[in-house]
């Protein structure tokens, strides 16, 4: 039963704290269930959480929180508290926004934490791209060829629906 409140609380506070989306909860996540306090999971589990959590539809973040809470657990109650927890507190900030939004947009204070608040959304969704970059995604120079060619081809606008398929092939091919 601990286990429950513990996902329950570290998700509640990564839903809390985790503006900008579910890339810029990931280095929240990875820090709590792969760092310090709990270390949940290797380092090597993460990855293949939030590799499988970007390949299934839905955000990215939910999807992190479902799979994290299923295997630290061992049940499907362990990913329903995990997705509860880390839904709740955007949904509540959410109805409090949209209540007071309207009739304080035009507020230069809310100007200025809106300003504040991009800069530091920016470095967290960094800070995401750059915990993935390690020795488990990037195994040898294959990998970093094929993720050096999906970065290129992404500025030139190609559809990422595409290069995910390309990608797919390259590694089957390629490994």
């Amino acid at each position: 039963m601990q286990i429950y409140l513990d996902l329950f609380i570290v998700f509640f506070k990564i839903g809390l704290f985790g503006f900008g989306g579910g890339y810029a909860m990931l280095p929240l996540i990875q820090h709590e269930v792969v760092s310090e306090p709990h270390k949940w999971l290797s380092m090597a589990d993460f990855t293949d959480i939030v590799a499988i959590s970007q390949m299934t539809p839905g955000p990215i973040a939910i999807n992190s929180a479902t799979y994290v809470g299923y295997t630290v657990s061992g049940s499907v109650w362990g990913a329903v508290v995990a997705t509860f927890a880390v839904c709740l507190p955007p949904l509540v900030i959410m109805l409090l926004i949209s209540k007071f939004y309207l009739r304080f947009r035009e507020n230069h204070y809310m100007e200025m934490i809106f300003a504040g608040l991009k800069p530091a959304i920016i470095g967290l969704i960094t800070a995401a791209a750059l915990t993935l970059m390690n020795s488990h995604n990037f195994i040898d120079y294959k990998s970093i060829v094929i993720f050096v060619a999906v970065f290129i081809a992404t500025l030139f606008k190609i559809d990422p629906i595409k290069l995910i398929i390309v990608a797919g092939i390259s590694g089957i091919v390629l490994y």
